[in-house]
């Protein structure tokens, strides 16, 4: 049924719908979104509402945000049944008010779920009052051990130096309106220019994932919703420093109170433009901490600034109590080779400044109040590990062969074309896994079929003839959402319409992707397409019949294989029906959702990060079983996953049957030297008791930790 749009006159504007000035709301209507406006309607809503002139507002009640703003429609939180409607101002606003709230009314993309009129609220209870809360238990049970989620792995021994927030010291009433603006504009111009030059820097040193961080940080400053505020705040009196600040630390609460992991860390990443401009306003200058030499960096969060501008001759490692392993900080810290732990205990913030800890984020764990006899062990096992790199380093580019002849491919894991340069320098032997989704996020629109072939033939130039290239189809879904490709809202998003699932149930985005890799096939690579989240053989025979049509339907280069990225158990267990199916060449195993699905366990949850282990036997026997069927049918199983750059996992993989392993670029050198330090025979002996024993400690107890 069509919106009726109820048009109203603002006061002392044009008659409605006709001049500049006319302000047009619509009816109210209840949200029928099943979840509310979280991320992926609020896009929609923003791309809809950036095609008109007229300024645009979503009103809730006595709160609005800027319709064209997605942190602002985010910060509102509006959940299902809450009343909405459209304020548009401007020379078309009657036609926005009418196509937003008809498209709100149809679900902004998903299925509208009816909104049931709740019964008239009883009145509330007198409140009680809360007991205090008991200070929280460890999680490990040691009080000198606090447990988090390794960001990025490493051994680290040194000083805590506890990084506090900023304080500015503030007016809060300014001078003159006009003014205050006039000073918000010129800080956040400079502000501007210091992030692309930030940008452009990291750009010129080959870091093209930070410096995407940083123009990220660029649109935020361009958001229209955080001027707005501000400028509300000034035109009731304030300063342009107080009115800044007050309008980028509440947007930041708003987005970090968010039942969405992405966007509650996109509140970090709000701050840290706020603090830089907030520093341009006042002339203050950000604190630095004084650092040593081996500082262990605590803190409630870090921003991408900090991160990024790390003194690496000076900080060995960070743990922050906020933050998940997909933040902008995370990624910095894995592209620095630096040990970070995130999700934290928060007790780790009463750390004193200067206590020696170790940071064993390979183990996810901070420890303290260690003796000096223990110092001295991760003291000496850090001296062999710098030697042992070294000597990995020196034979990077040397074949993984075995002592007794057998040679395992060793590969990179990729997210676009500087990354498959980065690796080859690593030593990498092609690629194992390019995440395809890098070419359809940060956009408003699908890219096209020739956007796409153009990124997968650079990424296929950047490798060695013939070496391997695997690209796996579109994976995104409910977590990873895309303003461009409506998805249902789902309770559980991890089991439902994710992956390759997405694909078949919107076979043209699926099609157009397939003949984007198919127009690459002759740039250089061995191309391989793999279909990721496969479940059932009728989910693989649907995703093959699909590209078999694309294939052909077009003209292309050589020969392109077709496999299944092994994540859900079913393929572990059935391996050998799927490996018996026609035009099925490879499987490679995505241990991080192999494990998390195989224990349902989230992988994002600090409570359950140390049992989130892919060393569990259950998973092992998995791989085995699906290297036994392929091998049987005279195909080749690989490992994306996290397991394949575990140096305590690869004998084991290597000993289970895997023929590729995919690494992270940085492990590269030392996976193929764990390879070279071990016979087949003893590495298929270690398989043999790894799958027998009962929990994932007995399985790494195989491989001790010191001999890494």
């Amino acid at each position: 049924m069509a919106a009726t749009v109820v048009l109203k006159k603002a006061v002392g504007q044009a008659e409605q719908g006709g001049g500049e000035g006319a302000t047009v709301t619509s009816e109210a209507v209840a949200l029928p979104n099943p979840t509310g406006m979280h991320a992926r309607p609020a896009a929609t809503l923003v791309a809809l509402a950036k095609k008109y002139s007229s300024n645009v507002k979503l009103v809730s009640g006595d709160m609005s945000a800027n319709a064209k703003s997605i942190v602002a429609i985010m910060g509102l939180g509006l959940a299902h049944g809450q009343d909405v409607a459209i304020s548009a101002t401007g020379a078309d606003a009657r036609t926005a008010a009418a196509d937003l709230i008809q498209a709100i009314k149809d679900g902004l993309g998903e299925e509208a779920e009816p909104v049931a009129v709740a019964p008239a609220p009883e009145p509330p209870a007198a409140p009680k009052p809360e007991p205090a809360k008991p200070a929280a238990p460890p999680r490990s049970g040691d009080p000198n051990t606090l447990l988090g989620i390794s960001a990025s792995p490493g051994l680290a021994a040194g000083t805590v130096v506890q990084l506090r927030t900023q304080e500015f010291t503030i007016a809060e009433l300014g001078q003159n309106a006009a003014d205050e603006r006039r000073t918000l504009r010129d800080a956040v111009d400079r502000a501007m220019w210091s992030l692309g030059e930030l940008r452009d820097g990291l750009e010129k040193e080959g870091n093209s994932e930070k410096a995407g961080i940083f123009g990220a940080h660029q649109e935020i400053l361009q958001d229209p919703e955080l001027l707005e505020r501000a400028d509300a705040e000034i035109d009731g009196g304030k300063s342009a420093a107080f009115a800044w600040r007050k309008a980028y630390t509440d947007l930041a609460e708003q987005l970090a109170s968010l039942d969405n992991e992405v966007l509650a860390g996109r509140a970090t990443d709000v701050r840290d433009v706020g603090t830089r401009v907030l520093g341009e306003i006042t002339g203050q200058l950000v604190e630095k901490p004084d650092l040593n030499e081996n500082t262990i960096l605590v803190a409630k969060e870090l921003t991408p600034s900090d991160t990024a501008q790390i003194d690496r001759a000076k900080v060995i490692g960070f743990a922050t109590v906020n933050g998940g392993v997909s933040s902008h900080v995370a990624i910095i810290a894995r592209s620095m080779d630096i040990p970070a732990l995130v999700g934290i205990e928060e007790r780790a913030l009463d750390i004193a400044d200067g206590t020696r800890v170790v940071l064993d984020s390979s183990k996810g764990e901070l420890r303290l109040n260690l003796s000096d006899a223990e110092l001295r062990a991760v003291r000496e096992r850090q001296r062999k590990q710098a030697e042992r790199k070294a000597r990995e380093e020196a034979a990077k580019d040397d074949p993984a062969v075995t002592s007794d002849g057998h040679r395992v491919a060793v590969v990179a894991n990729i997210g676009g074309v500087d990354d498959a340069k980065d690796a080859a320098g690593k030593g990498a032997e092609g690629v194992g896994l390019l995440r395809s989704e890098f070419v359809f996020l940060g956009r408003t629109t699908a890219p096209s079929e020739d956007e796409q072939a153009d990124v997968y033939s650079q990424c296929a130039k950047a490798l060695r003839p013939g070496q391997p290239l695997v690209i796996r189809t579109l994976d995104v879904g409910g977590d990873k959402p895309l303003p461009y490709l409506p998805i249902p809202a789902e309770e559980n998003p991890f089991l439902g319409l994710r992956g390759v699932r997405v694909g078949l149930d919107q076979p043209e985005t699926l099609r157009t992707q397939i003949r984007a890799i198919l127009a690459s096939a002759g740039a250089g690579a061995k191309l391989h397409v793999m279909f990721p989240m496969i479940s059932t053989v009728t989910d693989w025979r649907r995703a093959k019949e699909i590209f078999d049509e694309e294939a052909s339907a077009v003209a292309f280069s050589g020969e392109v294989s077709v496999g299944i990225m092994m994540e859900v158990p079913t393929v572990g267990i059935m391996a050998g029906q799927f490996a018996a199916e026609p035009g099925c060449d490879f499987f490679s195993v995505g241990t991080n959702d192999l494990t998390a699905y195989t224990l349902a366990m989230d992988r994002g949850n600090a409570n359950l990060a140390s049992q989130m282990d892919p060393c569990n036997p259950a998973v092992l026997s998995l791989i085995g079983r699906a290297a036994d069927a392929l091998h049987a049918n005279g195909k080749w199983l690989g490992v994306c996953g996290g397991a394949a750059s575990d140096l305590q996992a690869v004998p084991i993989l290597v000993g289970l049957g895997v023929d590729e392993l995919s690494c992270s670029i940085p492990a590269i050198p030392a996976v193929k030297a764990m390879v070279r330090s071990y016979a087949l025979s003893a590495c298929q002996e270690l398989a043999s008791k790894a799958v027998a024993c009962s929990t994932p400690e007995e399985v790494r107890a195989l491989v001790p930790v010191d001999e890494i």
